[in-house]
């Protein structure tokens, strides 16, 4: 049905348009999920958004009474007690408050629509502490105060000059948040609010979108392996709640939802927390949860928790081209930024977390070509460029590419391996003022250890004094064969003997690696070298077993 003309809304015409608006919603959660990027990049804010509006819709769906104040309560309450995320939490919040401008409202005029989504901008602002500009709240609050005050003669007018103002500020997000700016996205959370609104926009056209019969609503399977025995808690929790107040903890209805939020501000970030009747919605980041747990039960009990490690649900950022609807944005340049051409998931992740901005797909026969390298040089969109090829093959076709790029400076710096990139890296100082003098701390870095590769020999050959036999596990320093050996412990050994002096080893094991031989080769090195400093990874590498850092 055509709802462009109509100039009142009720009940069964606000469950038709949520129910496009969420559909809308369903089909781009995906390119919502790309776009996030605060407070961290953690790829789940179509998801949020979604599983909280499709919460509430369940309860409106089976509410019986038709009148616009029922459905618009049963909406609220459902998305109250489905709310996920931080996002999430701003939603039905902007829910609650339209739902209380309804209120005892069998149908609304257009002045009651718009005193209603004012009620629902002040919600939204009122629980989140401090509330961001730049982020879904600012499209929110901003199409409405223009819409304010104006008369509209039908409903689809008054949606449609709310949709365009929702645009122009969704499409200004990255200008008040530098974070958007730098990752090149507009805010995520925004973004899900002007695809609902553009589903309704659909359903007032007499297009209504359906939402799917056969989604999947479960959480989404979680790769444990990302942090692991020796990884470091960089994000910290993000931890939610939904609490019951007790009268004999505290005075409910005299409660203000501040008292906690104090004590939460001390231990965490990102904090969206409101109080509806006697029940606390809360969502926080922090490194320790059970101290926001102890605070909260101070009041009251749970009635749900949800703890999850936010460095699992990192994911990395990436600038796919976004739907037509949405608005894209360009990234601004940042100063400096670096680029390694490696093999090995291992390595890759390493990398990453010695803040390296992108990483190229390479290694033995999958050397990169001029234009991924190029390519790479426009997605990390900085003024000075550091470029790690890590293989002799690789460095003419990075200064080629240097040649033909003239938006950057690029500086490459001739690794040829991963161990000499890992060197340098580990002293990356971006906070240096001339881009010289951070290349120049770089090459000084990269030539301050020794990169050791062990593999398997093809052939039978004799090479700087060394009798190799075909499948004898090698060690090159250089393009110097060390030593030669059919046990790969034994090789290890005999190569830190061919080294003058040993502080420090790091060894990064190749896929093909039992775990039989690491723990051999850790135990020979640990009987043979008393004084040696020992740490080991996996680096995932196809071609060589072992690379040895020797420091």
């Amino acid at each position: 049905m055509n709802y462009f003309d109509y100039k009142a809304l009720d009940g069964v015409m606000f469950q038709e348009l949520i129910l496009s608006g969420a559909a809308k919603l369903e089909k781009n959660i995906d390119k919502i999920n790309d776009l996030n990027v605060f407070p961290i990049p953690d790829g789940d804010t179509g998801d949020n958004m979604f599983l909280t509006l499709n919460g509430g819709i369940k309860k409106m769906v089976d509410e019986a009474d038709t009148s616009l104040a029922k459905k618009a309560s049963a909406l609220a309450e459902g998305m109250l007690f489905n709310a996920r995320g931080n996002s999430g939490v701003i939603l039905s919040q902007l829910f609650s408050g339209i739902a209380l401008g309804f209120k005892d409202l069998e149908k609304a005029s257009i002045t009651d629509i718009i005193h209603a989504f004012n009620e629902g901008v002040k919600k939204a602002y009122s629980s989140v502490n401090p509330p961001v500009e730049g982020t879904m709240l600012t499209v929110a609050r901003e199409p409405v105060e223009l819409v304010s005050g104006i008369n509209y003669e039908t409903i689809g007018e008054f949606a449609k000059t709310l949709l365009d103002y929702m645009y122009k500020s969704l499409e200004n997000t990255p200008e008040l948040l530098n974070i958007l700016k730098e990752a090149g996205v507009i805010d995520s959370g925004g973004a899900g609010l002007y695809v609902i609104c553009d589903g309704v926009m659909d359903a007032l056209n007499g297009n209504s979108l359906k939402l799917s019969e056969d989604r999947e609503n479960d959480a989404k399977s979680i790769d444990f392996s990302k942090f692991t025995e020796d990884s470091e808690l960089v994000y910290g929790y993000c931890t939610e709640f939904l609490l019951r107040l007790m009268n004999k903890k505290v005075d409910v209805d005299k409660f203000n939802v501040n008292e906690m939020v104090d004590f939460l501000k001390t231990i965490g970030d990102s904090i969206v927390a409101f109080k509806d009747g006697s029940i606390v919605k809360c969502h926080v980041h922090t490194m320790t949860p059970y101290k926001v747990l102890e605070c909260a039960q101070k009041y009251g009990e749970f009635l749900t928790v949800k703890i999850e490690n936010m460095t699992l649900q990192h994911n990395e950022i990436t600038l796919e081209e976004k739907e037509e609807t949405l608005p894209t944005v360009k990234r601004s340049m940042k100063k400096y930024a670096s680029i390694v051409v490696s093999d090995g998931e291992g390595f890759k992740d390493l990398f990453k977390e010695l803040g390296v901005d992108a990483v190229i797909d390479g290694g033995q026969g999958k050397n990169p070509s001029i234009n991924d390298f190029i390519e790479s040089f426009d997605e990390v969109n900085a003024e000075n460029i550091f470029v790690f090829p890590n293989n002799s093959n690789i460095i003419l076709a990075a200064n080629q590419a240097k040649a033909l790029y003239d938006k950057s400076n690029i500086f490459v710096l001739e690794t040829k391996n991963v161990g000499e990139a890992y060197s340098a890296l580990s002293m990356l100082d971006y906070s240096l003022d001339e881009a010289s003098d951070l290349y120049n701390l770089l090459v000084e870095s990269k030539d301050s250890s020794i990169t050791a590769l062990i593999c398997k020999a093809t052939r039978d050959v004799n090479l700087n004094g060394v009798d190799v036999k075909e499948n004898d596990y090698i060690s090159m320093i250089g393009k110097k064969i060390i030593a030669s050996s059919s046990l790969i412990e034994q090789n290890v050994v005999e190569t830190l003997k061919a080294v003058d002096e040993v502080n420090l080893l790091t060894l990064f094991f190749g896929k093909m690696v039992s775990s039989i031989d690491k723990e051999k080769i850790k135990e020979e090195i640990k009987k043979e070298f008393k004084n040696i400093e020992l740490y080991d990874m996996d680096g995932g590498q196809d071609t060589f077993d072992i690379i040895m850092i020797i420091e």
